[in-house]
């Protein structure tokens, strides 16, 4: 898909991934037409998804600066594991979204987590009832085809009870299991007798969404509910479910994990920090199946030994970078993927198909030739600073305006842009500034 030409890609696409990119943001859709570079970490990332797929289960950070790719690099695999027949669930982590908090903020997390569940069928997320739904209906058909019964045959409904328990049982024996179980069970009966209401309600346990055990005895018969403090093991078995139902298993993706570093209280921090231990030890010890964590991070948010995850030893023992990786030759085996900068000829690539995705958006005859991409790509990187702070989203954002003001200036050139001195010099220190500014809020 790489290879496609350019000119081919849908309009609505181009111009959401045009749009998207200028607006500094990852589209969720296109990834493929403007993927450049990150062969080896997504070669990396594949290999943690087969081993998933098999029954294992795999953590990994992606960790890189402001604007470096990580998002972009999370979205690719997330696009990519769908297609493999992945259930995906994603979440940024904010103030109000952490792993563990005092006032619900790591029950925030699972719900965001669980309302964006995905499939290749449901990318833009809420998939967790269609995907119940799907299980029922395709158990069902199962036992017809096994049985030869016909639907409404009381022998049918026996069989299909005996698959349904068959999956239930198998998720019972992990721990809360029982109750889940007991919930899948409700869920069915209340599919085949039609009562939407039940189901509702179920679903609306599933999500989190029950503040009281109460009020989840009195509706749905379990004296229990999902809690800030054993969230994190309803995935685990949400994972084994959703292979039992026919996925080929589940991938997590959290990105913004930088809000941890920002949480002003020490002891909070540490919390935060030991559930992520307990998080990266499970899929290493086997504790979870058919499982896979992607975390983005900054440097700093991982590296800082006074507030980022370094801090906790037991994640720094774990995670710190061996003696022998280095800048170009990195272990990208270990649970810390270290972003490279793209370098100018990929970026070139990127800029190539930016250009001709816009000439068919807009309907015009492609106006930069390679040379004057070539002097483009020659002077963002030829800035003061461009070696340690410049990013593919500050070339994209530039790159893009150049496009557009192009296109809306027919009588301008390309080379009368890149000549202005606002864009050859003006810029050369912003970017320091710019990066001054993102990292000045963490190191008061």
């Amino acid at each position: 898909m790489n290879e496609k030409d350019n000119r081919k890609v849908p309009r609505r696409i181009a111009q959401t991934i045009l749009n998207s990119l200028k607006g500094g943001v990852v589209p969720r859709i296109g990834l493929p037409y403007i993927t450049v570079g990150r062969k080896n970490e997504i070669e990396a990332l594949l290999h943690d998804v087969d081993i998933i797929s098999e029954g294992g289960a795999s953590f990994r950070f992606i960790v890189g600066r402001y604007g470096s790719g990580k998002s972009f690099l999370i979205q690719t695999i997330r696009n990519y594991v769908m297609d493999r027949g992945f259930i995906v669930a994603d979440a940024d982590l904010s103030p109000e979204r952490r792993l563990q908090g005092t006032r619900g903020q790591g029950l925030a997390t699972y719900r965001e987590l669980i309302g964006n569940l995905s499939t290749k069928t449901r990318p833009e997320g809420g998939a967790l009832t269609l995907v119940l739904d799907r299980w029922i209906s395709s158990v069902q058909t199962g036992a017809v085809q096994e049985t030869g019964l016909e639907p409404g045959d009381p022998a049918l409904t026996r069989a299909v009870d005996r698959k349904i328990y068959e999956v239930t049982s198998a998720v019972s024996e992990l721990v809360h299991g029982f109750e889940f179980a007991r919930l899948l069970s409700l869920y069915y009966h209340a599919y085949v007798d039609g009562d939407d209401e039940m189901k509702m309600k179920v679903v609306r346990w599933f999500r989190g969404e029950y503040a009281l055990k109460r009020e989840a005895k009195e509706e749905l018969g379990v004296n229990i509910i999902i809690t800030d403090d054993d969230w994190y093991d309803y995935l685990k078995i949400f994972a084994v479910f959703f292979r039992l139902a026919g996925y080929a298993g589940m991938m997590i993706m959290i990105d913004e994990l930088v809000n941890l570093y920002k949480i002003p209280n020490a002891v909070t921090r540490q919390y935060n920090y030991e559930k992520l231990l307990t998080m990266y030890n499970d899929t290493l010890q086997g504790k979870a199946r058919y499982l896979g964590f992607i975390m983005g991070a900054t440097p700093q948010a991982v590296e800082d030994k006074r507030r980022g995850v370094y801090s906790y030893e037991a994640l720094r023992s774990r995670l710190a970078e061996g003696k022998f990786s280095r800048p170009g030759a990195r272990d990208l085996l270990a649970p810390v993927i270290r972003l490279e900068p793209l370098t100018a000829e990929e970026m070139l690539v990127l800029c190539e198909k930016l250009s001709g995705m816009h000439a068919g958006l807009y309907g015009y005859e492609r106006k930069p030739g390679t040379d004057e991409l070539v002097r483009f790509i020659k002077l963002e990187y030829g800035r003061i600073g461009a070696d340690q702070n410049i990013t593919p989203r500050e070339v994209i954002r530039d790159f893009i305006e150049l496009l557009d003001l192009l296109y809306q200036n027919p009588s301008m050139a390309m080379e009368e842009l890149l000549e202005s001195e606002d864009f050859t010099y003006a810029k050369s220190g912003a970017v320091s500034d710019q990066t001054d500014k993102n990292y000045a809020e963490f190191t008061i």
